[in-house]
């Protein structure tokens, strides 16, 4: 398996996991809280079969990086994603954020600017905030956040077995969600180390990136569902939409927060056509 190291703690190496398929033009895949690099499969088998270089990680903390007491933060997510950018020299990168992962890629374009980035995608992604504010009176109060906690804290196992169901849309009527996409969903989220899966609910809840959206100025894709049970459409991409200078909103009707599952083939054809677009 591909690693590489973004510093130390107690003396040892905090390893972030990747795979790195294709060839060509390379694409960054930066997933969703509490998931893997494994969310990704669908778009990576996809892309790479017609001509691109994929390349997706698992967060710190998450799936089969290290599990560090420390860096569960937006700001360390970024940097970790400039190090693997950098120890793997990709230029003209096209980045790809689903959910947590659509705020590492913008606070990624906040911190290091766009050298080595040709475009975006923004996919159900929480920016600009989550968390209700004076700046954005229609987000979720804070009461929403601290129960995530509270029962990741007290059974998060039951837990994630009850969130796959909001996130994929299976609670709604007539829905076809197999329970073996929600058993994925179950296992990716108990990979993770329950010290980084809490922190980071502070981070893609509390984080504001609105002043890393308007540094933005490359072409910038949104796809988002209007039946998102986790990140609200009107509280996210529609919002993320006006503060990007180049940005273009698709929203999916009935979609839900997995849409890069549910909607997969949809996604990845709206992935390639922005790729090819000049």
């Amino acid at each position: 398996m591909s690693y590489i190291s973004v510093g130390k703690e107690n003396n040892r190496d905090i390893e972030i996991y990747f795979k790195d398929h294709g060839s060509g033009q390379p694409i960054v895949f930066s997933h969703g809280w509490p998931l893997t690099a494994d969310a990704w499969e669908d778009q990576m088998l996809f892309l790479s079969s017609h001509g691109y270089r994929t390349i997706a990680h698992d967060r710190r903390g998450h799936g089969r990086s290290s599990q560090p007491w420390s860096g569960n933060d937006m700001n360390t997510y970024a940097d970790d994603l400039a190090a693997l950018i950098n120890a793997l020299d990709l230029k003209d990168v096209v980045l790809v954020g689903h959910s947590t992962g659509g705020g590492e890629v913008v606070r990624y374009l906040g911190r290091y600017g766009t050298k080595r980035v040709s475009k975006a995608v923004l996919i159900a992604a929480v920016p600009p905030i989550m968390l209700k504010t004076e700046a954005y009176p229609d987000g979720l109060p804070i009461t929403v956040f601290d129960d995530l906690r509270s029962k990741v804290l007290s059974d998060r196992a039951q837990f994630f077995k009850d969130l796959s169901a909001p996130f994929y849309g299976a609670n709604r009527p007539g829905s076809k969600v197999s329970q073996g996409l929600r058993d994925s969903f179950w296992l990716q989220g108990m990979l993770g180390g329950l010290k980084a899966i809490y922190d980071c609910i502070r981070q893609f809840s509390e984080t504001d990136f609105t002043e890393d959206l308007k540094k933005i100025d490359i072409p910038t894709l949104i796809l988002q569902g209007d039946d998102d049970q986790i990140v609200p459409l009107k509280n996210s991409g529609q919002l993320s939409s006006k503060l990007i200078k180049n940005a273009k909103l698709k929203v999916y009707k009935g979609g839900s927060h997995g849409m890069c599952s549910i909607n997969k083939d949809e996604v990845n054809s709206d992935l390639l056509n922005f790729l090819k677009e000049t």
